[in-house]
């Protein structure tokens, strides 16, 4: 997973960038294929934001949280991704590729 993460009008300290790649760590277990999150952390007074955009197998998903805190922006961050993610693959999954009659051989 590659995870890439810009500030507008903030500083990204490496502790902000390593508390981000460790909360956003775990939705690489939902996909065995590589993942690009692109993460961008702002501050709209008085709150903080944090944005992501994945990347996933052609799809682009998008999620964003706001907190008093940056740190409890990115841990909304990481919950709506996770769903958001989880979301996008039930969907991917054929649900017309079940057991059927006719492929069982019970017919007739």
């Amino acid at each position: 997973m590659r995870i890439e993460t810009h500030g507008q009008q903030i500083d990204v300290t490496p502790a902000m960038r390593d508390y981000v790649e460790s909360k956003l760590a775990r939705l690489g277990r939902h996909y065995e294929q590589p993942l690009d999150v692109r993460t961008q952390l702002s501050l709209d007074k008085p709150e903080h934001r944090a944005e992501a955009t994945l990347t996933v197998a052609g799809r682009t998903l998008h999620a964003d949280a706001n907190a008093l805190d940056m740190y409890a922006a990115i841990d909304l961050l990481a919950d709506k991704l996770d769903r958001v993610l989880m979301k996008h693959k039930s969907k991917m999954v054929d649900h017309h590729r079940g057991e059927s009659l006719a492929r069982t051989g019970e017919l007739g």
